[in-house]
């Protein structure tokens, strides 16, 4: 068995997100909490730019994702939450250059929200699945 992503004929086809992600019994899910654009010593990277931050971001997921085991290739699903008034077209188009490596990229949600972070403009959570 295998986890499957899934970009059906019929919706737009991303190099970005798929659709559909099928996780078998017997996969382990790893679960990574909120990642925000801070380094190893809490500080905030990229003030004010977004496309900085979800570099970041996208760098703190791999080496959250390393701790566990698992790579991006492992990831299926990705929240990506954005402070309001952000320009998403600019947290994407950064989202792309790691996820766009991607033979097939996970399913990804954006939303608008407050966040913790003084200063943050984004913050990302993911699911990732493996076969042992």
């Amino acid at each position: 068995m295998t986890i499957e992503l899934l970009r059906p004929a019929g919706l737009v086809r991303s190099p970005a997100f798929s659709h559909i992600a099928v996780i078998p019994p017997g996969a382990t899910t790893i679960i990574v909490g909120g990642q925000n654009a801070v380094d190893a010593d809490g500080t905030l990277v990229g003030p004010d730019d977004v496309a900085a931050q979800v570099r970041k971001v996208m760098s703190n997921l791999i080496t959250a994702l390393d701790a566990a085991g698992a790579g991006l290739q492992h990831v299926v699903h990705i929240s990506l939450v954005l402070a309001p008034g952000v320009d998403i077209t600019a947290g994407y188009g950064a989202a792309v250059e790691t996820l766009g490596t991607l033979e097939t990229p996970p399913l990804v949600s954006a939303l608008f929200a407050e966040l913790g972070v003084p200063g943050a403009l984004v913050e990302l959570s993911a699911t990732a699945a493996i076969m042992r």
